[in-house]
C-alpha cells in the first residue's frame, strides 16, 4: 500500500515543482503563473496561523472556532439571561461559557474569576470578587505590622550596626559567636521588615486608589484606553461602577451601617461582599448613581 502511494505521490510533487520552477519565469502563461500565486499565498497564510508570535496554535485553534463563538454569543443575546438567569456581556474564548460583566479569564488558574483583580503569584491564587476585601486587609495590616516593627527596633538595629562596624578594629571586640549572630540577625531582620514596609505600603496605596476609584487593576487599563477613545470623539468616560470615593468603600468593605466599621472593619468578620459577582447593581442606599458610559 505504500508503494503505491508512493507511486502516485512522486509525480504529483514532480509536476508541482515543475510549476513552482515555471512560476519564477516571466514567459509562463498567466494562468499558471496566478495559480503559483495562490498557491504561495495560502501557504504563507497557513503557516501565519501556525506560527506567529501571537499566540502560535492557539491561534490557529481560536481562528477555527470563530464561528462556534460568534453562534454562542448571539444565542445568548437574543435569549437575554443564561440558564440561572446570570445576565451576559460576552462569551469567554477560552471556557466557552457566559462571561458576566468585570469577569476576566485568568490564563494560570484556566479558568473566569468575577471582578478579577489580578493573579498573585505569592498567594498563589486569583484575587476577585470574594477575596479581594481579605487581600486588601492582609496587605495592609502586614504593612502597619512591618512599619511597627522597623519603628520599635530602629535603637536595637542602630546599636547592632555599630557593633559590626567594630568587628575590624584592633584590637578586635570580644565579641562571642552568639553575639555577632545577633548582631547580624537584627541587622537584617531591619532591613528586611523596612523593605518589605516599602513595596507592600506601595502596594497597598495604589490598590487602595483603585479601590477609591471603584475599578480593578485590569478595569484600569481597561478604562484607560476607552477614555482614549471616547476622548478623541469629543465625548467623557464615566466609570458605572463609581459611585464616589466614600460610597466605593462602603461597598468594597460592605459596610451598611455605622456599627459595621467596628464589626466588620476593625474586627474580623467573615461576611461576603455586596452582590453575587454575577449582576452589579449599586446597593440601595447608594444616592449618588447617575448613569454612564461602561466599558466591558
Amino acid at each position: 500500500m505504500r508503494g503505491q502511494w508512493s507511486l502516485l505521490l512522486g509525480p504529483a510533487r514532480l509536476c508541482l515543482r515543475l510549476l513552482l520552477l515555471l512560476g519564477y519565469r516571466r514567459r509562463c502563461p498567466p494562468l499558471l503563473r496566478g495559480l503559483v500565486q495562490r498557491w504561495r499565498y495560502g501557504k504563507v497564510c497557513l503557516r501565519s496561523l501556525l506560527y506567529n508570535s501571537f499566540g502560535g496554535s492557539d491561534t490557529a485553534v481560536d481562528a477555527a472556532f470563530e464561528p462556534i463563538y460568534w453562534l454562542v454569543d448571539n444565542v445568548i443575546r437574543w435569549c437575554g439571561v443564561g440558564r440561572n438567569d446570570m445576565t451576559t456581556v460576552s462569551i469567554c474564548k477560552k471556557c466557552i461559557n457566559p462571561k458576566p460583566a468585570r469577569t476576566h479569564h485568568c490564563s494560570i488558574c484556566n479558568r473566569c474569576v468575577l471582578k478579577m483583580d489580578h493573579h498573585c503569584p505569592w498567594l498563589n491564587n486569583c484575587v476577585g470578587h470574594y477575596n479581594h476585601r481579605y487581600f486588601f486587609s492582609f496587605c495592609f495590616f502586614m504593612t502597619l505590622g512591618c512599619v511597627y516593627c522597623s519603628y520599635g527596633s530602629w535603637d536595637l538595629f542602630r546599636e547592632a550596626y555599630a557593633a559590626i562596624e567594630t568587628y575590624h578594629q584592633t584590637p578586635p571586640p570580644t565579641f562571642s559567636f552568639r553575639e555577632r549572630v545577633t548582631h547580624k540577625s537584627l541587622v537584617y531582620l531591619w532591613f528586611l521588615c523596612s523593605s518589605v514596609a516599602l513595596a507592600l505600603g506601595a502596594l497597598t496605596i495604589w490598590h487602595a486608589v483603585l479601590i477609591s476609584r471603584g475599578e480593578t487593576s485590569i478595569e484600569r487599563h481597561i478604562n484607560k484606553k476607552e477614555r482614549q477613545r471616547l476622548q478623541a470623539k469629543g465625548r467623557v468616560f464615566r466609570n458605572h461602577y463609581n459611585y464616589g470615593c466614600l460610597d466605593n468603600w462602603k461597598v468594597f468593605l460592605g459596610v451598611d451601617t455605622g456599627r459595621h466599621w467596628l464589626t466588620r472593619v476593625l474586627l474580623p468578620s467573615s461576611h461576603l461582599p455586596h452582590g453575587n459577582g454575577m449582576s452589579w447593581d449599586p446597593p440601595p442606599w447608594v444616592t449618588a448613581h447617575s448613569a454612564s458610559v461602561m466599558a466591558v
